[in-house]
Formats: structure tokens, sequence, C-alpha cells
């Protein structure tokens, strides 16, 4: 050894017939950071050039050790058992030659070892699907902070932790515990684990990835063969012979969390694998697992999924088609049932009532809210009854069931498919066929799929849309695991060849699938398409300076020389997200006032939220900087790209887009750490405008020597907040009720509209929701439906068993629709709060973060405590008492919410558009 005659850390690895993959697991581990550790390759008995690639690898490298076993064991255990056997160092981790370890594992897991003295350090693991180079985490809750466990019992959750390979075991507690993997069996990393856990006095927990398992398209391996019932016999087979163990160790207080995690983890595969079954495979795989399904208690079962459930019963009461169909709702809570049966008030799943007790109790979707939800949240189920192929035409039979009544008049249904960016829409006709069925047909000309200037090459899925009322969604088109493969030939272009193939997942959802191949002199091209910008090489060089941003310079700088248009204005909301906030209210003005200016609005994504008159142009294309070049207006919410400089005689209006509850601009660390070329980028951006929209003396206390603003300062108020002012005004009313129909908020209900800000260190994580909004419903569905509008930066998706409570907000673009839908506000610390607070509606604050949040890299202006105009609220039981009483909550904060509104809203006078517009844009002059 080169540091140390015993090495620190012995890595075992098992291989058999691996001969191209082992070199790239016994470098991993020789690439380690722990440069003291020894490789033991140890070999079943392989019959192709494995033994010699080992024995190379041995012969380079003095830490590499080979071993080779006499005869082929058929599995893992034997191999990793002569591994233990020959281990010389105090600490042993397993790898398998197909798999990699990351270059830090080794001494992270032993610095957690030697520090904390447990048997045994367990890590994150990186899933690595390499057909699409993407990677997922192994039960990423398990893994979400360091933590010693004293002892399974403890957290009996670790028990889905059942690999064995990304764990460091101290060597000494494998061998005074005889632990050994069985030999003979399949799964044998559950067995071993379940007595490792069980056997441990304490063991540690490592939230970074330790182990990258590397997952082969097609594999075949004893975990991907799941279609075999020896399989499933296996499975069931390691399950007993843990209870058995249990049993033994005196261990029996365990059997229920080990059956939970089987029930969650192992079967649960299974159940998602049978919509790809035959009734035949399905009898058989009844008769293997129902023995074992008896023995689990039914308080296990209580602890399940509604979903699984229903198919767990159907499946041992032998219900084998019905348990097809409910096997397509795993994980998918958006797909319906095909029926759904009321009786004595009680709403069950299937479409006949069922008939004893325990049936009753498990068919119950009662909680789903069935009839409760709208058409964004609901529950609905499309199936293919046919596809056919006619040349490069796909003619499509649907049949959607709709229980819940989602499909109402006005609704409006589509079949898209896309390739490349804008997907092929054809209309669909719902055809009613008896309540809560319809049938409906389309046919999707392939040749119409848009595929970019180069062609793709991708995997695609049709999907519904449906939409109603401003509200939409999209679901997938279930097809049947039997359909034909199709294969077409497609021309796009002069020499656009692709190659087709339509057929149905043989996994997860079972959606119909449409796969692209360039063929011809596009495959030749492939160089120039979606991936080019990420090359290294001279195409991805040039086509950087002919189509990226030093392209889009150069034209910019060109066009920018021209004299201006008199009339253009390029107006801008929420970097392109829609038309909202400020600059739609001061566009509106203008409108009124019919002055001459004509307006081009810059968008990034969805365009529905803008007028149909409007012109448009998209942000960031060459037109984009041709129409900023070209104009005399610049009007912005969130600051244009630093990408185009302001031209001379182009004068740029700021409206921004919130006070400052946070630390803004030089007083937030990172800027004002930053490098000087950044901190010059970012004054030069600030020093483009040349008028700022001031809400309050407030906002220029703090927003104004932060950003180093030296434009001309408007003090009228958000033009924004002109409709919050005069919320009672019919106008507002009218829109207040067109929200409130158009979600379906039921007569008489409150409407609380939750908006959280994001979290700058886990933005599109959904964590800004921090309130347990399950846990809330029982405390107010009853009068109170909750609208829930996250921050552009995160994202939150409303599950069905909610959806009588929750209603989706993030398809308005303008906030405003939504609070003045709502009665009362709950938030944090957006700067929502300062807008709200024009209404002089209650404002409730969920806090539960705040000390992390205000001793956080950013930092705040204000202790919340001292200037909250309503309650700072921890926990879900002081946030419901808060809504129920929300007249005497508001009446004993009345003084602080008074004196909120005097510090934040001194300028709002409800005109401040026309205040804007008389300043910018008439030089003073009042119409």
């Amino acid at each position: 050894m080169p540091t140390s005659d015993v090495p620190d850390v012995s890595v075992v690895i098992i291989v058999y017939n691996d001969e191209e993959r082992l070199p790239r697991a016994v470098r991993s581990v020789l690439d380690q950071t722990l440069n003291n550790l020894e490789v033991i390759i140890a070999d079943d008995c392989s019959t192709d050039g494995t033994e010699r690639v080992a024995r190379s690898l041995e012969a380079s490298d003095p830490r590499v050790r080979y071993v080779r076993l006499e005869q082929n064991s058929g599995g893992c255990s034997a191999p990793r058992n002569r591994g233990i056997a020959v281990a010389r160092a105090p600490y042993v981790m397993f790898l398998d030659s197909d798999d990699e370890l990351p270059r830090h594992a080794c001494k992270s897991l032993l610095l957690v070892a030697e520090e904390t003295g447990v048997d045994f350090v367990t890590g994150e693991v990186t899933r690595l699907f390499e057909e699409t180079n993407t990677t997922g985490l192994w039960y990423p809750h398990l893994f979400t902070e360091k933590r010693v466990v004293n002892g399974i019992a403890e957290r009996p959750e670790y028990f889905f932790d059942h690999l064995s390979t990304n764990k460091l075991y101290r060597t000494g507690f494998i061998r005074d515990n005889a632990l050994t993997f069985p030999e003979g069996i399949h799964y044998e990393d559950q067995l071993f684990s379940a007595q490792a856990f069980t056997l441990a006095e304490s063991f540690a927990v490592a939230p970074w990835s330790v182990y990258t398992w590397r997952l082969a398209p097609e594999s075949v391996s004893i975990s991907s063969s799941r279609h075999k019932i020896q399989n499933v016999a296996d499975r069931i087979g390691v399950a007993r012979l843990i209870d058995a163990w249990f049993e033994e160790q005196g261990r029996g207080e365990l059997r229920a969390e080990k059956d939970y995690k089987f029930l969650r983890h192992d079967f649960r595969l299974y159940l998602g694998d049978l919509p790809f079954r035959d009734l035949e495979w399905i009898a058989e795989f009844a008769e293997v697992v129902n023995p074992y399904l008896d023995e689990i208690s039914d308080e296990t079962y209580a602890r399940l999924s509604r979903e699984e459930r229903i198919c767990i019963h159907l499946l041992r009461t032998g219900r084998l088609d019905d348990l097809q169909v409910a096997a397509r709702q795993l994980g998918r809570p958006q797909i319906a049932p095909r029926a759904v049966t009321e009786h004595d008030g009680t709403e069950y799943w299937g479409a006949v009532a069922p008939a004893d007790d325990t049936s009753r109790a498990e068919l119950d979707i009662s909680e789903w809210y069935m009839r409760d939800q709208v058409l964004a949240t609901g529950r609905i189920r499309h199936e293919l009854t046919s596809v056919t192929m006619r040349g490069p035409v796909m003619r499509l039979e649907i049949h959607t069931y709709d229980p819940a009544g989602l499909i109402t008049e006005g609704t409006v249904a589509s079949v898209k498919l896309a390739a490349h960016k804008t997907p092929l829409s054809v209309p669909l006709t719902l055809r009613p066929e008896g309540e809560g069925e319809y049938t409906s047909s389309v046919e999707l000309d392939l040749r119409k799929v848009p595929v970019g200037k180069v062609g793709v090459a991708t995997r695609r899925h049709p999907v519904v849309a449906l939409e109603r009322d401003g509200s939409r969604r999209t679901d997938i088109l279930l097809a049947r695991h039997d359909q034909p493969d199709f294969r077409a030939t497609v021309t796009y272009h002069t020499f656009g060849i692709h190659h087709l193939r339509i057929r149905a997942e043989q996994k997860g959802a079972g959606r119909l699938e449409v796969t692209w191949e360039r063929s011809g002199v596009l495959k030749s091209l492939e160089p120039f398409g979606p991936y080019a910008r990420k090359a290294k090489g001279k195409v991805g060089k040039v086509r950087k300076i002919l189509v990226g941003n030093e392209g889009k310079a150069t034209a910019y700088d060109a066009v920018s020389r021209l004299p201006r248009k008199r009339s253009l204005a390029v107006f801008e909301a929420m970097e392109g997200r829609g038309y909202a906030d400020s600059p739609r209210y001061i566009y509106e003005e203008l409108k009124r006032r019919n002055l001459p200016i004509d307006v081009v609005w810059a968008y990034s994504g969805d365009r529905s939220s803008f007028p149909k008159d409007v012109t448009l142009v998209k942000r960031g294309s060459f037109a984009y900087g041709r129409a900023l070049a070209r104009a005399t207006y610049w009007v912005d919410s969130h600051n244009l790209p630093y990408l185009y400089p302001k031209p001379k005689g182009t004068r740029y209006l700021q409206t921004w887009h919130g006070q400052t509850f946070k630390a803004m601009g030089f007083d937030v660390p990172s800027l004002r750490g930053a490098s000087d070329i950044e901190k010059g980028r970012f004054r030069a951006a600030v020093g483009r405008w040349d008028a700022l929209v001031c809400p309050s003396a407030e906002f220029e206390r703090t927003f104004v020597p932060a950003f180093e603003v030296s434009a001309d300062l408007i003090r009228s108020g958000y033009p924004r907040n002109d409709v919050l002012v005069r919320w009672a005004e019919p106008e507002q009313q009218t829109r207040a009720a067109a929200v409130r129909e158009a979600l379906r908020i039921p007569a008489g209900k409150k409407v609380l509209l939750y908006a959280p800000t994001f979290r700058d260190a886990a933005r599109r994580t959904g964590q800004s929701v921090r309130v347990d909004l399950e846990a809330l419903a029982p405390h107010l569905s009853d009068e109170w439906v909750i609208i829930v509008r996250t921050h552009p930066y995160d994202r939150f998706t409303i599950t069905p068993e909610l959806g009588h409570f929750l209603r989706d907000g993030s398809s308005y673009a303008d906030i405003n629709d939504v609070m003045l839908a709502s009665d009362a506000v709950l938030t944090d610390y957006s700067s929502l709060m300062f807008d709200y607070a024009n209404t002089g509606r209650p404002i409730l604050l969920y806090t539960d973060d705040y000390e992390a949040y205000k001793g956080g890299d950013r930092g705040t202006y204000y202790d919340l405590e001292e200037i909250a105009p309503g309650p700072m609220l921890t926990t879900t039981e002081d946030l419901a008492a808060a809504v129920r009483d929300l007249e005497g909550t508001q009446e004993r904060h009345a003084q602080r919410y008074a004196r909120f509104q005097e510090m934040f809203c001194s300028y709002e006078t409800g005109h401040a558009s026309k205040m804007v517009v008389d300043a910018f844009f008439e030089g003073g002059t009042h119409d």
C-alpha cells in the first residue's frame, strides 16, 4: 500500500462476465480522494475476458487485488462474502461492476464514521439513466440532513434504504455479528440490510450522493425481471426470511414497519406493472402473493394511499379486470376511475356498489371529493380504444371517462403533439356516451408536427387538452399494452427525412409514444441540432456568433444607430410572463387617452393573457432587439436584459414590481462582494433608467440607494395598485366575480389568497408552500376556499384530494385578479403584503421559518415583528383559529395595520396610472 500497510477502506467490486465495464468501476475507486484504500475484484467465475481484464488492473496498481470463485454462484452473495473474508481494512464498501463511486464517496463516509463511531454510514444514491443521461435520487426524503440514528426502532423508515452498496460498514461490525449475504437466493441485499439495520446500535446518514447506480436501457437484471413469476416468488421468499429472522432475534415488533416498506416498495413495483400484463399472468401473480398479503395487518394497510388500497383489495377479491384499470391510477392522481358509484351518500370506486363492509371500507373514495373538483385539478381519464395508421396520418379513437362531471358546456378539447417547440393542435369533438363518458376520434398528420429547421431526434407523447373560462389542463392518453407498433417515414423539408415509430409504452403510465429519428442529410447535420449551443468546437462557436448573444448584440448595435421611431414603445412586464403589473395599467391609460403611441409587448412564454389586438414580440429574439433599438420609449417592471444598452434618444420608465422587505441591489452581500465587472454591469443596467415609479417614502429610503438610482422619481404609487385602492368600484367587483366564477368558487364561500414568496436556495421546489394545507382543510373547508398563488420562481401542484378546498391561481398573469377576488390574504415575506394593504382587507402572515429567512444570506430591511399588519402564525392550529375569527383578528391588529398603510401606501391614491402617463409621456400635462 502506498501510504500504509493497512488500507482505510476496502471496496469489494463484484463482477461476472463484465469485462467492458469493470475498468470504469475500478477507476472510480482508484480515483477517490481517499488514496489509502484497496480494491477487491471478486469474480463470480466469469467465462468471458473478465479475468484477463481484472488481472491487468491488478498488475497496474498495487491497491487492486483479484479473487476468483471456483464456480459460478449465480448471484451477488458469494462474491461479496469472499470479499468480506479477504478485506484488510477496518471499513468495507460494496460496488457492482456496472456502477461507480462518486469521487469523494469513500473519504466523506469515512470521516462521518470516524466522527460518530457508528456501525455503518449510509448515503444517498444517484440513479443514472443512461439512455437519457438523466438522474434521480434514491428515496431523497431519507437523506435530507446529516444525522445519527440510535437503532432502527428510532427511525424505521430506513428499512426503505435496503441497498447494501450505498453504505460504509465497520468490518468488525460485520464479522462480530457473523453477517453474510445469503447465498442461493435473489434480493440478498434486502435480508442483509434488514439484519444490519436491526443489529446496529447506531448508524449515521450522509445527505450526499455516495453511489452512482447506472441503469442501462433494456438492461437484464434480477430487479428488472419483474415479468417473471419466479421473480415475484423470490421477493416474497426474502420477505419471509426477514420475518423469520425478526422472530429469531426477538424483534417481532419490527414486522409491521418491514411490511409497510414491502407494500410501498417491493409489492408496489408489481402493481405498477399490471396494466402491461395479461389476465392469465395476473391470476398466477395473485396465487403467489395473496397468501402473504393475508398475513399483513389491517393497521399496515390503513397507512397506504387510497389508490394502493383499492388495487390490493381488487387483487385479494379476484376482480382482476378492475385491478388493471385501477393500477393505471397509481402515482397519477389526475387519472380518474372509469366509474364512480354513489350509495347512501358515499362515493365508491367502480361501477358497482360494494356489498360488504370490507369492500365499502377499501373502495370508499370520499376523500377524493370527486364532485367538488374543478377542471384544472379534478380527475379524468382518456383511454385509446384504437390506433391506426394510413401513411403518415395517425387516427386515434378515444374513450374519455369523466365521473366527476368536469366536462361541461363550453369545454373546448384538442389533441396536441409536440416534437420541437410549438405543438400540432387538432380540435377534438367529445360525443356523449352515457353519463360521464365521451367518445371521440382525431387524425394527426405527422407531417404537420413542427420539428424545427434541422429536425429532431426525440420521443414524445400526444395529450388531450381541455380548456374552459381560462382554466386549462392536459392529460395523457392511455394506450393498450397490446397495441401494435407502427412505423412511418415522413419528409418535413426538402431533405428532412425522419423515421417515426408509434407504439405503447410498456412501463410507467403506458402512454402512446411517438419517436422521431433523423435520416439522410438531416442525420449528418446533427451537430447543428438542439445541443449545438453546448458544443465546444468550431460549429458551436459559429452558431454562437450567428444566433447567440454575440449575433444579437451586433444586430442590435447596428439597428440602434438608426433614428428612433417617435411613436414606438416597447412594454414588458414580469420578464415577459404576461399582460400584468404596472406596465399593463400604464398601457391602458395610454389607450384611454388615445395617445399616438404604438406599443409592442414582449412575451417570453404563454401569450394567452394578452389582449388580441396588441402587437407581440418574443423576448430575446432578433425582432425584440430591433424593437428596442428603434423605440422611443421603454416601459418595464423588472429590468430589461443587460445585453441592450439604451440608445440615444430612448427614454426608459422603470416601474419595478414591489416594495422592499428583503435586501435588494447593493445591499445584497453577493452583489456587494461581486467582481468589479459584475457590479459595473449592474450599475450600467440601472443607469439606463430615466424615471422610476415610487410607491412610498419607505421605498425611496431603501430601494433607491440600494440600486444607486439616479433616475427621476415619480411619486405616484404603483399603477397596478389603482384597482386595489378602488376595489369597491363596479368594474373591480365585476372582475372579482369573474375570477370566482372561473375558479368555481361555491356561492357563500369566502376566499383566502395564499401567496408565499420564493426561497433563494430552493427555487422551483415548492418549498415556499410551508402551510400544511392538508391539515388545514378539515378546519376551514366548510366555509373557505384557498387560492394558492406561488411566486413565479416557485411551483406547486394541487392534488385532487385537496381540489375541493384549493384553487390554482397561477393561470392569472395579473395577480390583481386573485387579490380582488379574495376576502383576505395569507403570505409570509412577500411584497404582495404592501400592495394588498391598499384594500384594507385582513393580512395574515405564516412565518414558521422567520428566523432562518431573516438570518439568510440576503437579510431584510425590517424586523417583521415590528411592522407586521397582522398576526405572525407558525402552526396550523393558530392559522385556523385566526381565519375562523377573522373579524376579531383584524380588530386586534387594526392599529398595526393603519401604521403599516401609513408607512408603505403613503403615495397610493388610486390614480397612479394617470400621474405616470402625465409625468413620463406628456411631460406633466394633464388631459
